[in-house]
């Protein structure tokens, strides 16, 4: 691909020029200019450390680490030749190593990078704003960790290699950023190369489609029954029954009842949504993949109306079992064959 100037004199072509024949260094100058401009690779980021090397290999560093706002860590690493040399396996290293997270790391690890910068703000506050919480939710923290390629060019075999991650639901990105110059001066062209920004929401929903065919699969062979107050029940009706026995203990906001269970907990579905919103996404569509029956929605304690999902499995009730241990409520799980 190829920049041109428009003039009175015509089209020429800005010709495209290399990082370091202009003294652009990775860390002391690419590193630091994308650090407070991330948005360019990668949007709603929120950068929490710069050569993060909180480990015992101190000569291991992540470029930048941030973190994005559904609370998934987003490890970036940044390249500024034009192969990208092994970039995919450094970030897979370090996505490991940073996986295990918790929310309260990453409050002493922002912090330490704000007052190294010299900025005057309070971690745990500016993470909370940024999140959109009103007090941490470690269950929701970093429960996934993307990964953000940034390089001027990348070579066959990675982009090989990440098509291939992303085929295995990795969360790896790839963004090319071509140095361009023009009567002296420097320009960038900034795009996302894998995924193709136009594709992505196809692919998304392609995941989805497949993993709720896995389900159904799971389901058809899994016959396994519970029993709570003496009553046999489905899987769904399990969930339903659990999250009721819950609300009728714990009166809770609908805000507070998504925080306690996310969408990640069921799928792509949710395990609980407004009757609104379930009206206008399937609003052509008979199945309502909800309890929606008069006597089977919910009231929060703020009065909305909120449906439980009915689409559950092997592969995802599991969730469900632990959390209603967790909150003492007694039932017998019935396998059957």
């Amino acid at each position: 691909m190829s920049i041109y100037n428009l003039s009175e004199k015509g089209i020429n072509e800005v010709p495209r020029t290399q990082f370091q024949n202009h003294g652009i260094l990775e860390r002391g100058h690419l590193q630091s200019y994308l650090r407070d401009k991330i948005e360019i690779i990668s949007p709603d980021t929120l950068i929490i450390s710069e050569e993060f090397s909180q480990w015992d290999d101190s000569k291991r560093r992540i470029d930048l680490l941030g973190i994005d706002k559904q609370a998934n860590l987003v490890v970036i690493e940044l390249k500024r030749n034009d192969s990208g040399d092994h970039m995919e396996l450094q970030a897979l290293r370090y996505a490991s190593m940073v996986s295990a997270m918790t929310f309260e790391n990453c409050v002493s690890i922002y912090q330490a990078y704000l007052d190294r910068r010299q900025l005057d703000l309070d971690a745990e506050r500016e993470l909370l704003l940024f999140l959109d919480w009103e007090a941490p939710v470690q269950e929701d923290f970093a429960k996934d960790v993307r990964l953000v390629l940034a390089s001027a060019d990348f070579s066959k075999e990675l982009t090989s290699s990440v098509l291939w991650l992303r085929k295995k639901k990795i969360d790896i990105f790839c963004v090319k950023i071509t140095p361009y110059v023009y009567n002296q001066e420097l320009f960038l062209d900034v795009s996302q190369i894998i995924p193709l920004p136009e594709s992505e929401d196809y692919l998304v929903k392609l995941r989805e489609k497949e993993d709720e065919r896995q389900k159904a699969i799971s389901a058809v062979r899994d016959k396994t029954k519970y029993v709570i107050d003496g009553v046999l029940l489905s899987k769904n009706r399990f969930v339903l029954k659990v999250i009721e026995k819950y609300l009728k203990e714990n009166p809770s906001t609908f805000k507070e009842l998504k925080a306690l269970f996310p969408k990640k907990m069921q799928g792509s579905t949710g395990v609980i949504n407004s009757l609104d919103f379930i009206g206008k996404k399937y609003q052509d569509k008979p199945d309502k993949r909800h309890f929606v029956k008069h006597n089977e929605v919910l009231l929060s304690s703020d009065n909305i109306q909120f449906a439980v999902s009915t689409e559950w499995s092997i592969g995802n009730i599991g969730a469900i079992e632990e959390f209603a241990k967790s909150r003492g409520i007694d039932f017998e799980k019935i396998s059957k064959d």
